[in-house]
């Protein structure tokens, strides 16, 4: 019949408790055997042979012949010691080269941990002497790394606008409902959402901002007021710089019933289609919308458009496009929208 306390196989690989050192201190003080000891206690005896010599410490008696004593209290210290130097080590050394081009590009060139990681990846980078994205995120959390969480602008963001019910507004001509379904599926090339972003609230330039759906391209233009007038002016400009192609680059144009917008598609050719979103609702234009997130964290909001040069808005656009997106299989919009133009030509 078995012993009444051994229960060896429901305990099956669970540690020892306190409380087991207990026992174990005072069976072994009582001289029981290893065998005793193990079914008092619900173990194998292995684990008590391990256990003694983990908690063991020389003493001496009075006749000056050293022994083995086990003391609970010991083999809990080192069992716990032990622990806190278990589980899977920072690859921090063995992917240094890889840590440094990280902080660099989020530090320098504000790329996020996946788009760094995927770039990485996809360019055939460093080998395998890399950390994946949550272990990237991972590492900042613990403040391994020369940036915090206040640096990736994503991370920290909250939204904290109430819902807000609005009276109807007009839709200024053919409707997101009439856009053909196929636009949705993002597959064709040369379908663009449009927006202006605002500096500060008195009058004055605004950027004008267009995303192709496809490739995430984007085109910021400065103009000098929030007009139909203007707005159409920065098309024809577009309309001279791509020539011949551009029906083809810009075969649809969506966006939202701002009043600048409304004669838009007098810049356009007959060929080319403007459809409207439901009012109030941005999501529609959702690519748009993103990349005019993009844009605040270099033009954040109230600051004078008009004091903004060229020369910067040039390079939030060149950053934009230069940016690996997981979505385009971390390649930047800019090499995607390059070879859609091949094929257009």
């Amino acid at each position: 019949m078995a012993h009444p306390h051994h229960n060896t196989e429901k305990r099956s690989f669970t540690h020892l408790t306190e409380f087991d050192r207990g026992q174990i201190q005072a069976l072994r003080k009582q001289g029981k055997t290893l065998q005793a000891i193990a079914d008092e206690v619900g173990c194998h005896k292995s684990t008590i042979s391990r256990e003694l010599k983990r908690g063991s410490v020389v003493q001496r008696r009075s006749d000056l012949i050293e022994h083995q004593v086990y003391f609970a209290d010991v083999g809990q210290r080192v069992y716990e010691s032990n622990r806190s130097r278990c589980g899977a080590k920072y690859k921090l050394l063995q992917v240094s080269e890889f840590i440094q081009f990280a902080v660099a590009k989020m530090k320098e060139n504000h790329w996020s941990p996946d788009a760094i990681c995927g770039y990485v990846k996809a360019k055939k980078l460093f080998g395998n002497a890399m950390v994946c994205t949550k272990t990237l995120y991972h590492y900042i959390d613990l403040g391994l790394l020369a940036v915090k969480n206040i640096d990736l602008p994503l991370k920290v963001t909250r939204n904290t606008k109430k819902k807000r019910t609005r009276q109807r507004k007009k839709v200024l001509g053919m409707s997101i409902d009439q856009r053909p379904a196929h636009i949705d599926d993002r597959e064709e090339f040369g379908h663009w959402e449009i927006d202006t972003v605002l500096g500060s609230r008195s009058k004055g330039s605004v950027l004008l901002t267009l995303t192709e759906r496809k490739t995430r391209h984007e085109h910021i233009l400065k103009i000098h007021q929030k007009t139909a007038d203007c707005v159409n002016q920065a098309i024809l400009t577009l309309k001279q710089t791509y020539g011949a192609m551009f029906s083809e680059v810009f075969k649809t144009i969506t966006s939202d019933n701002g009043g600048e917008f409304s004669e838009l598609s007098l810049a356009l050719n007959s060929d080319q289609a403007v459809y409207y979103t439901h009012p109030y609702t941005s999501s529609e234009r959702g690519t748009n919308e993103r990349h005019n997130g993009l844009i605040r964290r270099f033009i954040p909001k109230g600051r004078c458009i008009d004091d903004i040069d060229e020369t910067l808005i040039a390079q939030v656009e060149a950053w934009c496009n230069t940016l690996p997106r997981k979505i385009l299989g971390y390649r930047s919009p800019s090499e995607v929208f390059q070879d859609e133009l091949k094929m257009v030509a």
